[in-house]
């Protein structure tokens, strides 16, 4: 019969088998996308930076054997303040200069932000366009669904300008914290006509037309772009600063729709 001391000895033995069982379980990675034994760049972009940095990303992977770019794209005013908060990035591209500010006025730049594109506004309608929208003064029609980027993100910004520079007064059903999450709306059907880039309509092929409209001219976006000083690889995002800007980088950016830095 076990007397009581084996019975603990083998409880005590047990549980130290589960220990180390639960010990050799490796952690959840933060950087799925990347492969084991890799050096990872954090790039933190604007959404409207998706495909074209997306494409650039594999080009500055195939240049730096080894190496995994991992990107966060969201509107520029949440990136800057999650930069500010402490997140971990290498480079940040914005789609204006005033969320740059955010960054740069904190001392957390290395170095000077470069500009490396502009943008326009477009007026984005499904395909067979309900409401009739043939340009701006559209926008302000009695009943019609329109969906905007919020004030502080840069479509909304740029929509701000375009509205004061026109003595208008627009009445949007929501205010988006993202360009791209203003295109799936009008995609999905739930909204008459978004503002959103000249580059988000060209990307979203026949899902939406494109209206342009002169009053555009009044609200170009800087895009600016910069690495960050604390970032865990800052040399390599300077490196990927520098694609944007070379001519390679800046013919996918053309060809996205994207126009030259001012």
């Amino acid at each position: 019969m076990p007397t009581k001391f084996t019975v603990l000895a083998a409880a005590v033995a047990a549980l130290s088998l589960s220990l180390v069982g639960c010990a050799s379980t490796p952690a959840a990675s933060t950087s799925a996308s990347a492969p084991a034994g890799t050096t990872t760049v954090t790039v933190f972009a604007a959404a409207s930076m998706k495909g074209t940095f997306t494409t650039l990303g594999k080009t500055f992977e195939a240049s730096h054997p080894g190496t995994t770019v991992v990107f966060n794209f969201a509107g520029s005013q949440t990136l800057a303040e999650q930069i500010v908060n402490g997140a971990a990035a290498d480079a940040f591209a914005s789609a204006n200069e005033a969320n740059m500010t955010t960054v740069t006025g904190a001392g957390l730049a290395s170095g000077q932000p470069k500009l490396y594109a502009t943008n326009q506004l477009e007026i984005a309608v499904p395909p067979d366009n309900p409401a009739g929208i043939t340009g701006w003064k559209d926008l302000t029609k009695k009943g019609l669904k329109l969906v905007v980027c919020a004030p502080a993100v840069p479509c909304g910004a740029a929509t701000v300008k375009v509205e004061q520079a026109t003595n208008t007064t627009l009445s949007p059903v929501s205010e988006e914290q993202a360009v791209t999450d203003v295109l799936a709306k009008v995609q999905a059907g739930e909204a008459d006509a978004g503002l959103v880039y000249k580059t988000d309509v060209q990307a979203a092929g026949n899902t939406v037309k494109g209206i342009e409209f002169d009053e555009s001219a009044k609200a170009t976006n800087n895009n600016s772009m910069v690495a960050l000083a604390k970032g865990p690889q800052a040399a390599l995002g300077l490196q990927f600063v520098d694609l944007v800007l070379s001519a390679e980088g800046q013919k996918v950016l053309a060809a996205a729709g994207f126009g030259p830095a001012a």
